[in-house]
């Protein structure tokens, strides 16, 4: 199957994980038919076809662009991932990642067990070639109103130096093809900017990266992830996800507090009298809220797998889907697919004598 132009997505298809998150089936449901008006796209709603079609049912107008793939089981959120994707081989997870692989969809999202998201694309997509381990890369805000790409924030906890390198080249391949960067800035995320400071892992990384062709800029502190200072930045899954919960924490915090700060009457009446302010503060929110940004690409998987988050609404399944479009709109995987073999024939005689020394 090959994407539509960039004018007209009708012949586009997603197929989505209705089974998926905290909120499913509903959330899941709302969010799809919401993209399908939106973007003009094929949505296939993947999951037990009774429960589907009966919240299909409460919504008003449903399109002929929807349609049902039945999928009986569900893989619960507290199974084991590996364990739950071999026994569950009718889980809504593992169906909609079949969708793509027999080419009846351009590519899958899941707001599920991220887990099983990956074990399923892993058992029924495959890696890319010259791929050792797939990433989770999430696009963050900046003020530099440049969205940047942190991976891997939840894959692998435990990473070694040329995983990181292959998160590098792969996080570069995405913000050039999808987020239009012409030469990614590429950062390792360190306790200081300054050189030699880091991990053991972030010290042994760095000459690989420095060797690696890339457009690399050393080390980058937590603080300066959200500055536009780099397009890309690496680490191991541990430290990106902990990242990525506390930026979503903080931007939660921040909403309430200035929803505290005009709570009452009088605090009712300020915003009445100084709309402007309350518009920015509405769109400042909308740029640090995640459910704007979607989902999470799976790289180095061989199709577009995109993982949202598990409390998400029906807005962020939409965006979501959004996410999808662009990537498959943006052809990634085929760069990956080409370059990604001749990184491993050039570069691991260098990097490995690399990244054992001490």
């Amino acid at each position: 199957m090959s994407a539509t132009a960039p004018g007209g997505d009708a012949a586009l298809t997603i197929a989505v994980d209705a089974m998926g998150g905290d909120h499913a089936p509903q959330a899941v449901v709302a969010g799809a038919l919401a993209a399908a008006r939106d973007f003009g796209v094929n949505i296939l709603l993947v999951g037990p076809h009774i429960l589907v079609e009966r919240e299909l049912s409460r919504h008003r107008h449903v399109p002929s662009t929807i349609r049902i793939v039945d999928a009986p089981e569900v893989v619960e959120m507290h199974e084991a991932p590996a364990m739950a994707v071999r026994r569950k081989k009718r889980s809504s997870i593992v169906v909609a990642m079949e969708q793509v692989r027999d080419r009846q969809a351009h590519a899958a999202v899941s707001a599920g067990h991220t887990g099983a998201a990956m074990g399923a694309a892993l058992l029924r997509l495959g890696r890319l070639p010259g791929v050792d381990r797939p990433a989770i890369a999430v696009i963050l805000p900046t003020i530099a109103d440049q969205p940047m790409v942190l991976l891997d924030v939840g894959a692998n906890v435990d990473s070694r130096p040329h995983h990181l390198l292959q998160f590098a080249l792969m996080g570069s391949v995405y913000a050039r093809r999808v987020l239009g960067v012409a030469s990614p800035r590429v950062g390792i995320l360190s306790n200081g900017a300054e050189e030699g400071k880091g991990s053991d892992l972030t010290l042994r990384t760095t000459p690989l990266l420095r060797t690696a062709g890339l457009n690399f800029i050393g080390n980058v502190e937590a603080r300066d992830v959200f500055t536009g200072t780099a397009d890309v930045v690496v680490c191991d899954g541990f430290v990106g996800n902990v990242v990525l919960k506390f930026g979503e924490g903080l931007a939660l915090a921040i909403r309430d507090l200035v929803k505290a700060e005009f709570q009452g009457w009088r605090g009712r009446l300020y915003l009445l009298f100084l709309a402007p302010l309350a518009q920015k503060l509405r769109r400042m929110y909308r740029r640090i809220d995640y459910r704007e940004y979607g989902g999470a690409p799976l790289l180095g998987i061989d199709g577009v797998c995109i993982i949202a988050h598990g409390s998400s609404n029906a807005r962020a399944v939409r965006n979501a889907i959004r996410v999808a479009v662009e990537a498959v709109r943006n052809p990634f995987v085929e760069d990956l697919r080409a370059q990604m073999p001749q990184w491993s024939e050039t570069v691991p005689s260098g990097a490995e004598s690399l990244e054992t020394q001490p």
